[in-house]
């Protein structure tokens, strides 16, 4: 009716407010009763030669087009009757060898929509004379395979899809069209731009979730992917609506103290907000500890559920939202998976304001058309690739888009949970994951209700739709999916090694935040000739990495003999920890080629490094062990010297002194590095360390 009314047709609903006798067209024949319907309806009319009707099926049909333009096809068909066309036949298939054959476009009949003069379709239906349960496509198809009441009536088929597209058998075919910023379906195959799009067979959910016409998805006199009007504000309230935040930690997660600290970083009052835990790995009771600690006292309610309680992630999820369910206070239930890294500090205040029942923010995996949404379904359930998918993945469309999956993160409202989601078991269903069983449950949650006591809602077109429609919005910039896979845990610091798997959240985490300037703003220093200075370890790269040599242990008391590492000797050993021997080569040598590489190509013009380097360690400095290293050339083209601690705050003393030029450095900044040519002009030493213990990261490159 919103897509009628949209295009000014004129509608007359058979059937209203009458029992449904015409059996369970969904799954067996039937549907007789729309015949009977339609023509008690017609013998009210009088014979108008010029009078044209259009019968179509109600609750699983939206028109794409208007009446003019349906006239102007259906006049073009040069028929007197024109029925939709599918490629599939039913219900008697051993009727196919008698339809007519068709050089191009579809075969066979589909009841669900056809158009014709008044005295012809008159002629079709006057002929029923069958039981209300008896089926209506078989009927017309007796009357169309018929080859003498075929020409008599001057009956076709909508061969093309020209006027009616049924998308059962088809959905390969139909694509989204966009003319002027306003999207219309297309059937590819035949190019043709279908007025009435019908989700026959399995596809009815699929029609829910269609290439986004339902007006209230897109609107088409704007369009803009979402209706401003049904939006709210946050802007001028005094008291927030109260929210339960479900956050799900599953699996291994890397980054969980970034993700902690970026939820309670979301720009709404935290007294609003109850918070609901669930984790299942004793691995990250630590990091929960330290949320615990910086929440407690902030947030409205926190309630965490450990490993010891050996919940199922189904029943942990349905225990989450169950407690806003029993809350009449809470307004919206945000469920956020560990794996999920919001950077929009507005993500919350943004998908309220929205106004769904169920909405959920796009999120990707960096460098990937991974997501956390389903443009479509295969007959089976599961995951099909839609048209638009990799448009809206890549923002090329940009607005609120209804999907038959969502999962990750999500804000359902607190009354769709307590109205149409009421049941507490929302994510277990036969062998589903629970995000498929939540997405399954909210698609169909009606269908049961429908099954047991059947109306005419099942085909009148003031049917409700089915089940809850979900959405995702790209309106907005939301933050990524981080990756789980491959995640080694037997490490002290294990998210140093997330290099490869998550590169975007090891750099927000363990780069220097002025790293950039490098490039932009000219910060590189000279503290001595051919020797750069620059920001490149956040501290907590540094104190992660000191850390994990710490934890390591095997300090090699260099000063007491030589000694030969991964391919290469130290010429001058020290007390140091290889990155070999914490498995570590293979990041570093990344971290020289991606951090360390363009700034030698800043300051060294003209020069390629290959970025290779066979000694890479962490040299410890102390009064009792080592304390200095004598003067040197380092066996590298050029060296990196990055300082891992604060002098005067964790030791005293150091530095580096190049003896060539009579320079020292005596106050390293931590994070910082130097760089400097290896061989023949840069003769340096260790100065001694006087108290505590100095710790810096060395590389000798391009050796």
């Amino acid at each position: 009716m919103q897509t009628a009314k949209h295009f000014n047709y004129t509608v007359k609903v058979l059937g209203k407010g009458m029992e449904w006798k015409g059996g369970n067209v969904a799954n067996t024949i039937g549907g007789g009763q729309k015949v009977r319907l339609l023509k008690e309806a017609l013998e009210s009319l009088q014979n108008q030669d010029d009078l044209v009707i259009l019968f179509t099926d109600s609750y699983d049909v939206i028109f794409a087009g208007g009446p003019e333009e349906v006239l102007s096809k259906f006049q073009k068909s040069n028929h007197k009757v024109v029925f939709a066309a599918e490629g599939l036949l039913w219900p008697d298939k051993r009727l196919a060898e008698k339809y007519p054959v068709v050089r191009v476009g579809k075969r066979f009949l589909n009841s669900g929509g056809f158009i014709g003069y008044l005295p012809n379709v008159k002629q079709i239906v006057q002929e029923w004379n069958l039981q209300d349960s008896d089926d209506d496509q078989l009927f017309y198809t007796k009357i169309y395979i018929n080859q003498l009441q075929r020409e008599r009536i001057n009956i076709t088929l909508d061969h093309k899809s020209s006027l009616f597209q049924n998308l059962n058998g088809a959905l390969d075919e139909v694509v989204l069209h966009f003319e002027n910023g306003k999207p219309r379906a297309r059937n590819s195959q035949y190019e043709t731009l279908p007025a009435l799009i019908h989700g026959n067979g399995p596809t009815k959910l699929q029609l829910n979730y269609f290439g986004n016409y339902i007006p209230n998805i897109w609107n088409p006199d704007t369009g803009c992917g979402t209706c401003d009007s049904d939006m709210i504000s946050l802007s001028t309230v005094s008291v927030y609506p109260k929210v339960t935040i479900g956050v799900f930690i599953e699996q291994p997660t890397p980054f969980l103290t970034e993700f902690f600290n970026k939820l309670l970083a979301l720009d709404y009052p935290k007294e609003s907000l109850f918070f609901f835990i669930h984790n299942s790995e004793v691995y990250h009771e630590t990091h929960l500890q330290k949320f615990w600690e910086q929440a407690k006292s902030v947030v409205g309610k926190l309630k965490v559920v450990g490993p010891e309680e050996a919940l199922t992630q189904a029943e942990a999820r349905n225990m989450g939202m169950d407690i806003c369910r029993q809350d009449k206070e809470c307004d919206y239930y945000f469920s956020i998976d560990a794996d999920v890294m919001l950077t929009n500090p507005q993500t919350l205040k943004i998908l309220i304001e929205q106004n769904r029942k169920i909405i959920s923010p796009l999120v990707l995996r960096h460098g990937k058309l991974w997501s956390n949404f389903w443009g479509a379904l295969s007959p089976d359930g599961y995951y099909a690739r839609s048209e638009d998918y990799v448009d809206i993945v890549q923002s090329k469309r940009v607005g609120v888009w209804n999907m038959p999956y969502v999962a990750n993160v999500y804000l359902i409202k607190g009354e769709t949970l307590r109205s149409e989601l009421k049941e507490k078991n929302q994510f277990i269903l036969d062998r589903l994951d629970p995000d498929m069983a939540l997405c399954r449950n909210a698609r169909e949650m009606s269908l049961q209700k429908e099954k047991d006591s059947p109306s005419p809602a099942t085909f009148h077109m003031f049917s409700p739709p089915k089940g809850v429609f979900m959405y995702i919005t790209n309106r907005h910039e939301f933050g990524r999916l981080i990756s789980t896979a491959n995640y080694n845990t037997s490490h002290y610091n294990n998210d140093l090694w997330q290099m490869f798997e998550n590169p975007v959240d090891w750099k927000e985490k363990y780069i220097n935040a002025n790293y950039s300037k490098i490039f932009t703003e000219n910060i590189v220093e000279q503290p001595c000739p051919d020797v750069f200075w620059f920001p490149v370890f956040s501290e907590k790269a540094c104190d992660e990495l000191v850390e994990e040599m710490e934890h390591f242990g095997q300090w090699s008391g260099g000063k007491h003999s030589d000694k030969r590492i991964a391919g290469g000797y130290e010429n001058v050993p020290t007390d140091d920890i290889h990155m070999k021997q914490i498995e570590f080569d293979n990041e570093w040598l990344h971290f020289i080629r991606e951090f360390i590489a363009p700034v030698t190509l800043k300051v060294f013009a003209g020069y390629y490094t290959k970025g290779f380097a066979l000694l890479n360690f962490v040299v410890k400095y102390t009064p009792d062990r080592q304390s200095y290293l004598r003067p040197h050339h380092d066996a590298s083209t050029f060296t990196i010297n990055i300082a891992l601690n604060r002098k005067d705050i964790d030791f005293q003393g150091g530095g580096c002194k190049f003896s060539r030029y009579n320079c020292s450095i005596e106050s390293p900044r931590k994070g910082w590095s130097f760089m400097h040519p290896g061989r023949l002009t840069h003769l340096h030493e260790g100065l001694p360390v006087t108290n505590g213990t100095r710790y810096i990261a060395v590389s000798f490159i391009d050796p």
